[in-house]
């Protein structure tokens, strides 16, 4: 919404805590969900960032041609759904639920088998950008905004080992310092803070 230039405003829910307002919305009980006065609530970041596609003109974000659209479709999944269920998911388990939710510590086992998942994806990261300026090609795209958005949180929870993969260090310095990704920098978890390196966009 902010590469298009659409003001909005955020507000928070917890999934786990399952509140009537967000189950009213979705029955799913998930986030992201997109509400307003001249829309019913749409769930599912994929279902949002397509309505926003079709209905804002400014700054195509899906790729031009059906093979390029569906090239980002392919990342923006792999990205939201397997990166997230083989790395960030048990990142978030781990260090950020356990600890604020459980007041427990992290499983050992388990974050190892994170860092393996984020080590597998990043090297996927590296090859595509090896051919590519963008992930899905020559142009900024969801794509790129969806690898990101989980990228950055396995790496504010100190799950990304950056040695080794250059390129892919090199194209997330890039977006974040694009300014609708450099505005997220400062906020913070309560209770849990990033490592040192996490907001500077030169690292």
């Amino acid at each position: 919404m902010a590469e298009k230039g659409v003001d909005f405003q955020i507000a928070t829910e917890y999934p786990w805590e399952r509140s009537d307002a967000l189950m009213d919305m979705n029955r799913a009980g998930q986030t992201p969900v997109l509400t307003g006065e001249r829309v019913a609530p749409i769930p599912d970041s994929m279902a949002i960032c397509e309505y926003f596609e079709e209905t804002v003109e400014k700054v195509p974000l899906m790729g031009s041609g059906p093979a390029a659209r569906a090239e980002v479709r392919r990342l923006t999944a792999w990205f939201d759904q397997k990166f997230y269920a083989e790395a960030v998911n048990l990142l978030l388990a781990e260090r950020m639920y356990k600890r604020i939710v459980l007041k427990a510590p992290p499983d050992s086992a388990a974050l190892r088998v994170a860092a393996k998942g984020v080590a597998q994806h990043l090297d996927y990261l590296e090859y595509l950008l090896g051919e590519r300026r963008w992930l899905a090609g020559s142009s900024f795209s969801l794509a790129d905004i969806a690898a990101v958005a989980q990228l950055s949180v396995a790496d504010y929870l100190s799950g990304v080992d950056w040695r080794g993969f250059p390129d892919t260090k090199t194209w997330y310095a890039t977006v974040k310092s694009r300014r609708s990704v450099r505005a997220l920098l400062p906020e913070r978890m309560q209770g849990l803070s990033p490592p040192a390196h996490y907001d500077k966009l030169d690292f």
